[in-house]
């Protein structure tokens, strides 16, 4: 007698995902492929619960982060001189300029 793989049950819209994720994975989805793939994680609560957990174990590894990689916060901070004072208020004068029209000074 064979050992047969226990019968797992699949609704339509789980095969659809699974061979929507595999054309998109691989570059071939086409607009109309994401909209119906989209479609399908918003209406069927436990795949949208699935990506929501893989989304949740990309964002949160395991594991801490290499030590290669600096931390920007824990740079020591070099003093500004007069000069590197002056350089970044005439910067933020002339950008606050730019996104204000019709205006050449800070208010």
């Amino acid at each position: 007698m064979k050992d047969h793989k226990p019968i797992e049950r699949r609704t339509f819209l789980q095969d659809r995902f699974d061979i929507l994720i595999k054309k998109q994975r691989n570059g071939q989805a086409t607009f109309n492929d994401l909209t119906e793939l989209d479609d399908i994680v918003n209406r069927v609560p436990s795949i949208r619960e699935s990506i929501l957990e893989e989304m949740h174990q990309y964002d949160h590894p395991a594991e801490p982060p290499a030590a290669d990689q600096t931390d920007l916060s824990k740079l020591p901070l070099k003093p500004q001189g007069l000069l590197e004072q002056l350089r970044s208020f005439i910067n933020r004068l002339f950008i606050s300029a730019l996104y204000r029209p019709g205006t050449a000074y800070v208010q």
